[in-house]
């Protein structure tokens, strides 16, 4: 690098900053709202969680950290976001961008890996009924809810490591609404190769492994509901992985969405709003696909609001 990499400035550009007054102000409200109900949602679950007694197993203890994560998601982003449409000012220094992509992989691969115990979880609950508590006990929620954020720590400081060996030399414009380490890599002009050793590396652990367990643990779930005699009993048993499932599918398919788009400048726009969907709009979905799919939550949630 030519230059003191701490004294770099970056320009964020999102493709909604230059549009017209009108559209402008949609966005700033849009993104406000959307983190607003997000946050009071997201801690609505927590809190219920929180306080219902009943609710104190292992699958409510993973669903109260995924809501963890999906209000530090939104928080890494939207008021960064709003602080740029609002005072017009789009730089963001070397050290401020840093950090971001440090919190945004932390939040990223603690969700992939709550999403991994989540389906290990209701696993356990339909296949091996009998020895759930007795697997799951509380030393190991603990235990599994500590490698949660252990992995999302060390896997951001590996990406962060990676990142700090790239140079700059003459674009420092981003062309995404945060400081994103794929956009990085768009203007970065070398140092390039240990972050796609880590990026391939990181792909294979946190990515096609994950997702090819989710796939076993829910081929033999699907077994095991189908040799359920009862309709009745084979309805309870979907319903608890569907939302889970559901939830996973949306995950997946909007993350590997935005990672696979080749970069170009013709899929610019095309990936900065898939990126928004994966960002701002899933931590919001995720909550409500569980509270209103789950009658324990909503009894729960009526219990105390009366």
């Amino acid at each position: 690098m030519e230059s003191n990499t701490s004294m770099l400035e970056f320009y964020i550009l999102p493709f909604f900053v230059n549009s017209g007054n009108k559209l402008f102000i949609f966005n700033t409200v849009f993104f406000f709202v959307i983190y607003l109900i997000a946050i009071f949602i997201n801690l609505t679950i927590i809190t219920v969680i929180c306080l219902d007694l009943h609710l104190h197993t292992p699958m409510y203890l993973f669903i109260c950290n995924l809501s963890i994560i999906d209000i530090c998601y939104t928080t890494i982003i939207v008021p960064q976001l709003l602080f740029i449409l609002l005072s017009e000012n789009n730089t963001i220094s070397y050290i401020q961008c840093n950090i971001q992509i440090y919190f945004f992989f932390l939040a990223d691969s603690a969700e992939i890996t709550v999403l991994f115990i989540m389906a290990y979880d209701r696993y356990i609950a339909i296949c091996h009924p009998l020895h759930y508590h007795y697997i799951l006990n509380k030393k190991i929620c603990i235990l599994l809810t500590m490698v949660i954020w252990i992995c999302g720590c060390l896997n951001s400081s590996l990406f962060i490591c990676s990142i700090l060996q790239m140079t700059f030399c003459s674009s420092f414009t981003i062309h995404q609404f945060f400081c994103d380490a794929k956009a990085l890599i768009n203007i970065s002009c070398g140092g390039t190769k240990m972050f796609y050793i880590v990026m391939y590396t990181e792909s294979f652990i946190f990515g096609v492994g994950p997702i090819m367990c989710n796939i076993l643990s829910y081929i033999n779930i699907m077994k095991v509901i189908l040799c359920i005699k009862s309709k009745d009993g084979r309805r309870k048993a979907f319903s608890t992985c569907s939302s889970h499932l559901t939830v996973m599918v949306i995950y997946y398919g909007s993350a590997s969405s935005v990672y696979m788009i080749p970069p170009s400048d013709r899929y610019e726009i095309l990936e900065q709003i898939l990126t928004v969907f994966y960002t701002s709009i899933v931590p919001m979905l995720n909550p409500l696909i569980y509270s209103l799919r789950n009658q324990e939550v909503n009894n729960s949630l009526q219990k105390l609001l009366t």
